[in-house]
């Protein structure tokens, strides 16, 4: 970003595999613009090279040896904010994808992708833009066109999915008596749940649970206070 007319595109390839790091390199060194600097083959070397090369570019793999692709790209965002990372592997599960978006990834390609999406990654990334493979691109509209219940479970990536739908009811304001007919679960079975959900979220009552999930957008459609003292320092 913001080099010289006619500078090259510096980049990393982080990558174990060595016969397709191979032909990644031949695809770049082909390329005019675009200046293979650096290769690795661990999660650790990519974030050393990453520090001391300082490329414009590093195309990252997920699945590497030492430290993962995902916290590799945490470390060399974190350090250097100015470093594109393009994510290149085979994995197009949304934990994967979103993973890698939550460490700082500009852009997400499968291997499959054909060489000339690669090259447009490359740029895209180092202009600063986010780019995704087809593929990926498809999964991306799913998820974000899905009910807004299921997208806000990313909000607490602790809590289970029951946990998460018990703290969806206590921020409509319901009792544990009709959170437990709600979701066909005993009172006891509900305290439980509330007590879990209290101790990953690092609050100490009921109240401080609203204002965490109402903050996150849970709760907000239903304002009819339920029977039940949800406030109550006693009713957990």
């Amino acid at each position: 970003m913001g080099r010289e007319s006619g500078e090259a595109v510096r980049v990393v390839i982080a990558e174990d595999h060595p016969v397709f790091r191979d032909g990644l390199r031949a695809l770049l060194t082909s390329i005019p613009g675009t200046e293979v600097v650096g290769e690795a083959t661990t999660g650790v070397e990519a974030v050393e090279l990453a520090l001391t090369l300082q490329p414009d570019v590093v195309v990252m793999d997920l699945h590497l040896p030492e430290l993962d692709g995902v916290n590799a790209t945490r470390q060399i965002v974190s350090t250097s904010p100015h470093i594109g990372v393009l994510v290149l592997t085979m994995f197009d599960d949304d934990d994967s994808v979103f993973a890698a978006m939550r460490a700082g990834a500009r852009g997400y390609l499968l291997k499959g992708d054909d060489q000339e999406e690669i090259h447009r990654a490359i740029l895209a990334v180092d202009n600063g833009d986010a780019i995704f493979g087809p593929a990926i691109a498809n999964r991306l509209m799913e998820y974000f066109s899905a009910p807004r219940a299921e997208v806000l479970l990313e909000t607490f990536p602790g809590l289970t999915e029951r946990e998460h739908q018990v703290l969806q009811l206590i921020a409509q304001l319901h009792s544990n008596a009709v959170i437990a007919t709600e979701l066909g679960i005993s009172a006891k079975t509900v305290r439980n749940h509330i007590s879990n959900i209290f101790n990953k979220l690092q609050v100490s009552d009921r109240a401080q649970a609203i204002v965490l999930a109402r903050e996150a957008g849970l709760g907000v459609q239903s304002e009819q206070r339920a029977p039940g003292n949800w406030a109550g320092g006693h009713q957990q």
